[in-house]
């Protein structure tokens, strides 16, 4: 029975060896069978990589198939660079050739340069000096800003022909313009003055002539007062009567208009300073202010506007004054910035309105009477006059015209 028991535990013990060994192994089995996993898993990366590097190869090999075609493209052979060297030294020769002859044409061009160079200096010194001539034989009192700008014309084109004018020369020939041109003023005013001088002897005399004629014209006046006040006295026999005193009112009159025209005689600077426009000729806001010595100044008036321009003057402002020589200038220099004439100032034109002048009229001399509005008569019939009327017009003048001639040619 023991036997039994100890064969039984040892069948047990047996038993339970095994089923250990069993596990082991079939453990052991387990592990190699994740390690072959894990192989058969690199294995098959492994694969992938070397089927890409494989591609990579493939494609790399065409690559250079390419490449090579092309290198063997490019390959040239010895007979073709012999050839292709031969080519070269003929070209270089024909190279050196043509720079010889470059560089002798550029001498000779050179030389032809230098001599154009000089023609040019000679007769843009001369064309320069010419101009310059002409310019200063042309220029008056009235021409400067032309003569000016004539000459930076001139040395402008000496310049565009290689002719170098410095700005130092440049300076030079404008101060000497300027030289000339007060050169020509003075001479201008001169001679302006002169004209001044005799245009004013010449209205001195008129105006002499005129106190002349006004004083006999008073005289004869108050010796036939005088006869009729002493054949009024002569009849009323020492009895006052309306008669005689209005004779002698009149009397006295004369007498006070004789010793003021005597008066006047002997004031040289007295005269009118007269403001006028015309609007037919000069447009709006031109006025002339001017200044005459005439017993009855609107004679000048009617002179300023008979022949020289289409339409009259009309008169703003006639102020008499015991200087109108002062009143005159002293109005001139106040709208010189105004004036149209720019090259002139001795022209009596200013581009302004009435009452800017009678503001320095007032400033200089007093207050004044004045017109604003000019009537410019015939110049707004003339806008407003029908064509009938104008053709008629036109007919009856030709008509008269016609006429005078038949009447000259009779005589």
């Amino acid at each position: 029975m023991l036997y039994v028991v100890a064969f039984l535990v040892g069948l047990l013990l047996g038993a339970g060896a095994l089923i250990a060994l069993l596990i082991e192994k079939q453990s052991r089995l387990r592990s190699e069978k994740n390690r072959l996993a894990e192989e058969d898993e690199r294995l098959k990366r492994f694969r992938t990589e070397i089927e890409r590097g494989r591609k990579t190869l493939t494609h790399e090999a065409e690559q250079v198939k390419v490449e090579r075609r092309e290198f063997d493209a490019r390959v040239i052979s010895y007979k073709e660079l012999h050839a292709e060297n031969l080519i070269l030294k003929r070209d270089l020769q024909n190279i050196d050739v043509d720079l010889r002859k470059l560089q002798l044409d550029r001498e000779l061009q050179r030389e032809s340069q230098a001599k154009l160079d000089e023609r040019t200096k000679e007769l843009g010194g001369r064309y320069l000096k010419e101009n310059v001539k002409w310019i200063g034989s042309s220029l008056t009192a009235n021409n400067f800003a032309a003569c000016k700008k004539r000459l930076l014309t001139v040395i402008e084109r000496c310049r565009g022909i290689g002719f170098d004018v410095t700005p130092d020369e440049e300076a030079t020939l404008l101060a000497d313009l300027k030289t000339e041109f007060e050169k020509a003023v003075r001479a201008a005013l001169e001679r302006e003055e002169q004209a001044r001088i005799k245009a004013q002897i010449r209205e001195e005399q008129q105006l002499e002539k005129e106190i002349e004629r006004e004083l006999k014209q008073l005289e004869r006046e108050q010796a036939a007062i005088q006869a009729a006040l002493e054949k009024a006295l002569a009849e009323a026999k020492d009895e006052h009567s309306e008669e005689v005193e209005r004779l002698k009112a009149r009397l006295a009159d004369a007498e006070q208009r004789a010793e003021r025209t005597k008066s006047r005689a002997e004031m040289t600077k007295s005269g009118h300073v007269y403001v006028i426009s015309n609007i037919g000729s000069f447009g709006e806001a031109v006025l002339k202010i001017g200044m005459t010595r005439r017993l009855e100044p609107n004679d000048r008036v009617r002179e300023l506007g008979d022949a020289s321009v289409p339409f009259p003057f009309d008169v703003h402002m006639m102020v008499s004054s015991d200087d109108a020589p002062k009143l005159e200038n002293s109005l001139h220099k106040a709208l010189h910035g105004v004036r149209v004439n720019k090259v002139n100032p001795r022209k009596e034109f200013f581009k302004t309105d009435i009452e800017t002048v009678r503001q320095l009229i007032e400033e200089n001399h007093g207050e004044v009477d004045y017109v604003v509005d000019a009537e410019a008569l015939e110049y707004r019939q003339s806008l407003e006059i029908s064509d009938d009327d104008e053709e008629y017009i036109e007919r009856v003048y030709g008509t008269l015209s016609d006429d005078d001639e038949i009447s000259a040619d009779d005589d």
